[in-house]
């Protein structure tokens, strides 16, 4: 009997394993990701993992676990992530979500973590000797929803998605849409966009003349692209890729941008490789939901936040 269900979760473990693949749909994929390429689960145990950052000055991935209220730290060679701070997103006694900690992570320019707070509704940030400060908590004098994802311009401007994820429920609601937000050298906050339904995953084309916008919003599961002027304003969004026509596990969540312009965005089976074009060249199908992406030292590596995992695939 013991022998039994000694060897059943080793069966589930290698069905789960199977899952995980490279699907390679048009020949650009080879100069993307080698043919040999593997998928490497890093450590797990999570709930649900997010907004997966390199550490430069560190060396060490940094990223959040929603549910738990947590930033997890993992150093190559470990077995394991260990914790780097809880609580991450939600520092009060009121009611609280299920998803009420910390989603995505960036650093800006001077080296400080820059993260979204479900649980606070704030875009915060870390001072060098450890204390944390709010960069944004409201516009027009109402609070934010849940500030869930974040791309940092090169002039500093801070753009970011505030769906209700992490609100507990809809009372609490101030802003009566879901928007996409700019906040400006100067600390002042702007609306770009409030009509898409669930804005989440956000980045910036490598001229920074495209703001792209993912919707896990499963009626319109979509990556939107919008113009965008010097000033930070966006002209009017067209669907850069909809996912309908895809099979899997997710909708369209975190997404990132190579230096050449190749998007890398979370969705149905795992991650899709996006050409500039808007062209599905693959995905990297995880076996589950798959919730964000980050690249490792020089765009070499690519990190994926998978539910309870975290894992990684050497790029070109």
């Amino acid at each position: 009997m013991k022998k039994a269900h000694f060897v059943l979760p080793l069966l589930l473990v290698s069905r789960l394993a199977a899952q995980e693949s490279i699907e390679r749909l048009d020949s650009a994929l080879d100069k993307i990701i080698a043919r040999d390429a593997t998928i490497e689960t890093l450590c797990q145990g999570f709930q649900w993992s997010e907004g997966p950052v390199w550490d430069e000055k560190e060396q060490r991935l940094l990223f959040s676990d929603v549910p738990r209220n947590t930033i997890f730290e993992w150093r190559e060679g470990a077995k394991e992530a260990t914790i780097f701070m809880k609580p991450s997103g939600y520092t009060g006694v009121s009611e609280i979500s299920a998803s009420g900690g910390s989603n995505g992570l960036a650093f800006d320019a001077k080296g400080q973590l820059i993260f979204c707070e479900h649980g606070d509704r704030r875009i915060s940030y870390l001072t060098p000797d450890g204390g944390k400060r709010t960069l944004t908590d409201h516009f027009e004098g109402k609070r934010f929803n849940s500030p869930n994802d974040l791309i940092i311009a090169k002039n500093s401007s801070i753009f970011f998605t505030d769906p209700p994820y992490g609100l507990p429920n809809e009372k609490l609601r101030e802003l009566d849409f879901n928007g996409v937000f700019r906040v400006g050298t100067d600390g002042k906050v702007h609306l770009l966009v409030k009509d898409l339904e669930r804005p989440n995953g956000i980045a910036l084309s490598p001229d920074e003349t495209i703001l792209y916008v993912a919707q896990s919003h499963k009626p319109r599961a979509v990556i939107m692209a919008y113009p965008l002027s010097a000033d930070g304003n966006v002209g009017e969004g067209k669907v850069f890729f909809d996912t309908k026509d895809l099979t899997g596990p997710g909708l369209p969540d975190g997404l990132k941008v190579n230096a050449q312009g190749i998007i890398f965005t979370t969705g149905p089976g795992g991650v899709l490789i996006l050409s500039a074009e808007g062209k599905l060249l693959g995905r990297i199908i995880c076996g589950r939901s798959t919730a964000n992406v980050g690249f490792g030292p020089n765009q070499k590596s690519l990190y994926i936040t998978s539910k309870d995992r975290v894992l990684r695939v050497k790029l070109l």
